[in-house]
């Protein structure tokens, strides 16, 4: 097989020699690229799973070559279709003299159809016995030998097309991908939600904590920001009456990145009228555990080098139980601002300049800064502090807390749901607040939107509300330390000659 660390010079003569050839092609009147269309009849999976079926029958297959070995009147190779790899066997005496000399220039990374018939060499590997072999298109490139094995990793995520030919086993992350969102959405269709689509322009950035990209539309003369979150449209939707609806779309927030994190992703909102987050939490863990049983076969999974068991039955423990458990510190029992600072403190936890001073803020520094690290396996953590929940309805037993929760698992966030605040008049209470932060220089706090308080004075339903990452839950699916292993195309820096 070639390999692209040659010198620089013999790199550039392959490239030089691979046109040659297809100038040759074309002037002799075989240019591949004419060919509109190639009959497929059979994949390599289906024909090595159907050999007692197939043995001896004609197939049609076609794909990339990915190896080669001539000898003299009768060669090998190795042809990768959509579901895996075939071995073909190309004899002179079979495809005629002049393809067979066509055949024998063929390089690596040409596509081919394969017509033939199956049987199964000496050494019982299920093989198709060429009559007929089709240039479908000529590679103009090199293939590197084992693309995985190269220094510089971010070329893998740079050229995924190269990444999904020369391994095989990345396209099943992509696979999975899809399963989940097909298992996702069967889910929630066959629980009598609405799929819907909303705007991804915005006028407002709006329905989460976050800093947004900025546009501009030009015929409006206006400002736009790309959306942080669907939650404001999508919560219009229940007052408007569609009482269960979800969206699975694009995400954009202008902030780093790392291995849990992409400017652009992909997450799965849904709301609920007349349902909490105790209905929210359900689904979350019917959505996970059940696509890993179906794509999976079982509730075993291996991440981030840990063992999880996602099973049914996840633990669901409030933020203030969380605290006392692995920080050491009972929140229950502190009632004043100033003492839970100094508790806070005393710990070694710190509140973030912009926050205000108060338990409520306290409470989630211990959490954020103490006890992520130790939710390994899928935790339901509930009862956030209103500070940092401004769209939540607040808890009858304590209004310094709010009805949500987050589902941790290998110390990453999977998913945040409220029973959502619907109380037009607290809302705009909160969102001032939050305008106030952002006046102090916290920047991804939320923007007051007029129209979405209208909306809610036109009475929203008690209702509860999800978002999960479909990254990240891939990434648990998949076993996937880093987020770039599972968006095809992840954003990356442009490179610099």
């Amino acid at each position: 097989m070639e390999n692209n660390n040659k010198p620089q010079q013999d790199l550039n003569e392959i490239l030089k020699v691979r046109r040659e050839k297809l100038a040759e092609l074309q002037n002799a009147g075989k240019d591949p690229f004419v060919i509109t269309k190639y009959n497929v009849t059979n994949y390599s999976a289906a024909i090595k799973a159907d050999f007692d079926a197939l043995e001896g029958k004609t197939v049609s297959v076609a794909g990339r070559m990915m190896s080669k070995r001539v000898m003299g009147k009768a060669s090998f190779c190795n042809v990768q279709d959509r579901d895996g790899s075939i071995q073909v066997y190309v004899a002179r005496d079979s495809i005629g003299e002049d393809p067979y000399k066509d055949f024998k220039r063929m390089d690596i990374g040409d596509i081919v159809g394969i017509e033939g018939e199956v049987f199964k060499t000496k050494t019982g590997e299920i093989s198709i016995h060429a009559a007929k072999v089709t240039l479908l298109s000529k590679s103009l490139q090199v293939l590197p030998e084992k693309f995985h094995g190269l220094t510089n990793t971010d070329l893998r995520f740079r050229q995924r097309y190269v990444d999904l030919i020369v391994n095989p086993e990345v396209k099943r992350n992509f696979i999975i991908r899809s399963q989940f969102i097909k298992f996702m959405r069967r889910y929630l269709d066959e629980r009598n939600y609405i799929e819907v689509e909303t705007p991804v322009l915005n006028t407002i950035a709006g329905g989460a904590s976050a800093r947004p990209f900025v546009t501009h539309h030009n015929t409006l003369d206006l400002d736009m920001y790309m959306r942080i979150a669907t939650e404001l449209p999508l919560k219009r939707l229940i007052v408007g009456g569609m009482d269960r609806v979800y969206e699975i779309g694009r995400i954009f927030r202008n902030e780093g990145m790392d291995p849990k994190h992409n400017p652009e992703f992909t997450s799965v909102e849904l709301y609920e009228a007349y349902a909490d987050f105790h209905d929210m939490m359900d689904i979350a863990e019917g959505i996970i555990s059940g696509a890993a049983k179906e794509i999976l076969g079982t509730y075993e999974v291996e991440w981030m080098g840990e063992k999880i068991d996602l099973a049914p039955g996840w633990r669901r423990m409030t933020m203030v139980e969380a605290v006392k458990e692995y920080v050491g510190i009972d929140f229950d029992a502190i009632t004043d601002d100033a003492e839970a600072i100094a508790a806070a403190k005393a710990k070694g936890v710190e509140l973030n300049e912009a926050a205000e001073p108060t338990w409520g803020n306290a409470l989630y520094a211990c959490f954020d800064q103490r006890v992520e690290e130790h939710l390994i396996q899928p935790t339901f953590i509930t009862m956030y502090p209103v500070e940092v929940s401004p769209l939540t309805k607040k808890s009858q037993e304590d209004p310094r807390l709010t009805e949500r929760f987050e589902l941790f698992i290998c110390h990453s966030e999977l998913a945040n749901a409220y029973s959502e605040l619907n109380d037009p008049i607290d809302q705009r209470e909160r969102f001032v607040k939050q305008v106030e932060q952002r006046e102090r220089g916290d920047d991804e706090t939320e923007m007051l939107d007029e129209d979405f308080l209208l909306a809610m004075e036109y009475g929203m339903p008690p209702t509860g509300g999800m978002g999960i990452g479909v990254d990240r839950a891939v990434m648990l699916l998949t076993g996937s330390d880093t987020i770039r292993e599972v968006i095809l195309f992840p954003t990356m820096k442009p490179l610099t000659e």
